[in-house]
C-alpha cells in the first residue's frame, strides 16, 4: 500500500511521484529549449508545446491531500490587471497606450485559443478579478472623499452580488443531452427513433428526417437502435446525427467543440462564463449581462461625479482637468475608463442578445444561415434573420421566457 501524499508530494503527468520542491529539476524539453536559445538554434517541432505542458503540470499550491494543481491561465489576470492600471494612473499618456493595448492584447489571446479550440479560464478569471479590483479601488479611493453616501453603496454592493448570483447560474448546465452510453439514463426522456434518411453532412453532422413512428439507425448493414428524441417533439421534424456523441439532436441543437458536447438550443460557447449558453441558462446570461451593464454604469456615474466634480458624466470622462492631480484621482479616473470599455464591450453584446431574442434566433442559426447564405441582414447586420422560428416580437420573447420550464402535461383524455 502506497504512503498518503504530503501536502507538497503530487503526482505528475507520468505518473510518478514527485515535490513542489523539485518543480525546476528534470525538465529535459526546457533544458533543451534554454541551450538551443543560447546557442541561436530553432527549436524541434512541439518542444514549446512540451514545455507548457510540463510547467502546466508543476503549477501547484499544497493541500492536505497533495498539492493541488492551477490552472495556469487562471494567474495572467491577477498580475497583468492590477500593475497595468497603477502604471496608468501615472501619466495620461501612460494611460492612453495601455487602455488602447490592453483590449488588443485581450482579443488577440481570444483568437489564439478560439483557433486552437481550447478552452481556458483566463477569461473568466479577468472578470470576475477585474470586478473585485474595482470594487475594491472603489471603496478605498472613492468612498472615503465622502461624495458616495451610504445607500449608494449598498445599492452599488446589492448590484453586485445580484449579478454574482446570475452569473453563477449561467455557469450551470446550459442544457447538455447525455450520451446513449451515459449511466444516468433516468434525466433525460427518452423513445425509440422514427426511421431515419440522411439527407447530408456538414462537419460530421448528418442531417436526419423522421419519417416514421419507430426504426434505429443502419451502420454496416446493422440495424442498432437508438433513443435521444424528446417526447415534445413533433412529428417529421428535422433532427441531427451526432457522431462525436452518438446521439439525436433535437431541433435547435448544436455540439460545442470546446466542451465536447450537444447542448439544447444551443446559442453560442461564452468564453466570459467559460461555458456554453443554451435552453438551460440563457435567461440567466441575460440578467447577468443587464445587472452587469446596471452596475457599472452605476458605479462609474459615481466615481465621475466624485472625481470630477460640477461636470455631467459624458462630458467628465472625456475632460476631467483636475483627474491627475493626485495618484488617487488618476487611479480612479483609469479605473472609469476600463470600465467604460468593458461596459461598451459587454453593452455590444447584451444588444446581440436581444436583437435575436426579439427574431427567435440563435447566434449558431445566424453563422450557419451566413455560412449558407440562406438568411436576411437586418438592422445594418446586428441580426441575421433566418425566418425559421420568427413567430413575432411578442411571441418571441414569450418563447425565450419559457425557455427551461417543463413541458406541458397532457391527460388521457387530450392523448385519446
Amino acid at each position: 500500500m502506497e504512503e498518503p501524499l504530503c501536502c507538497c508530494e503530487y503526482v505528475d503527468r507520468k505518473g510518478e511521484r514527485n515535490h513542489l520542491v523539485a518543480c525546476f529539476c528534470d525538465c529535459e524539453d526546457l533544458d533543451e529549449g534554454c541551450e538551443r536559445w543560447l546557442t541561436c538554434k530553432s527549436l524541434p517541432p512541439g518542444t514549446l508545446e512540451r514545455i507548457a505542458d510540463a510547467i502546466a503540470d508543476r503549477v501547484r499550491v499544497p493541500w492536505f491531500t497533495g498539492a493541488v494543481k492551477i490552472n495556469i491561465s487562471l494567474v495572467p489576470p491577477l498580475l497583468m490587471l492590477p500593475v497595468f492600471l497603477h502604471v496608468a494612473a501615472l501619466h495620461f499618456l501612460l494611460a492612453l497606450v495601455i487602455l488602447t493595448s490592453l483590449p488588443m492584447v485581450v482579443l488577440w489571446y481570444y483568437y489564439l485559443t478560439h483557433r486552437r479550440k481550447e478552452r481556458t479560464l483566463f477569461f473568466l478569471s479577468l472578470g470576475l478579478f477585474s470586478l473585485g479590483y474595482m470594487y475594491c479601488v472603489f471603496l478605498q479611493e472613492v468612498v472615503p472623499r465622502g461624495h458616495v453616501g451610504y445607500s449608494q453603496v449598498v445599492v452599488l454592493t446589492c448590484g453586485l452580488i445580484l449579478m454574482l448570483a446570475a452569473l453563477s447560474r449561467a455557469k450551470k448546465d446550459p442544457g447538455y443531452l447525455s450520451s446513449p452510453t451515459s449511466n444516468d439514463k433516468s434525466s433525460c426522456r427518452v423513445m425509440d427513433l422514427p426511421s431515419k434518411k440522411v439527407t447530408g453532412s456538414c462537419n460530421g453532422l448528418h442531417g436526419v428526417t423522421t419519417s416514421g413512428a419507430t426504426g434505429g439507425r443502419t451502420v454496416n448493414g446493422e440495424t442498432k437502435g437508438y433513443s435521444r428524441l424528446s417526447a415534445e417533439e413533433p412529428e417529421g421534424i428535422k433532427k441531427d446525427w451526432c457522431t462525436k456523441c452518438q446521439l439525436v439532436r433535437p431541433a435547435r441543437a448544436g455540439h460545442c467543440r470546446l466542451c465536447g458536447r450537444c447542448v439544447r438550443r444551443l446559442d453560442h460557447h461564452c468564453v466570459w462564463i467559460n461555458s456554453c449558453v443554451g435552453e438551460q441558462n440563457h435567461q440567466a446570461f441575460i440578467l447577468a449581462l443587464s445587472l452587469f451593464m446596471l452596475t457599472s454604469l452605476y458605479g462609474i456615474l459615481l466615481t465621475l461625479d466624485t472625481v470630477c466634480r460640477g461636470r455631467t458624466p459624458f462630458v467628465a470622462l472625456f475632460y476631467c482637468p483636475g483627474a491627475y492631480s493626485d495618484y488617487s484621482s488618476a487611479l480612479s479616473f483609469t479605473c472609469v475608463w476600463y470600465c467604460a470599455i468593458v461596459t461598451a464591450g459587454m453593452g455590444y453584446i447584451l444588444l446581440i442578445q436581444l436583437l435575436n431574442i426579439s427574431y427567435n434566433v440563435t447566434e449558431r442559426e445566424a453563422r450557419l444561415a451566413l455560412r449558407d447564405n440562406t438568411g436576411r441582414r437586418l438592422l445594418g447586420g446586428l441580426v441575421i434573420d433566418t425566418g425559421q422560428y420568427n413567430r413575432g416580437f411578442l411571441c418571441n420573447w414569450g418563447h425565450f421566457l419559457s425557455l427551461g420550464s417543463p413541458p406541458p402535461q397532457h391527460s388521457a383524455e387530450d392523448i385519446v
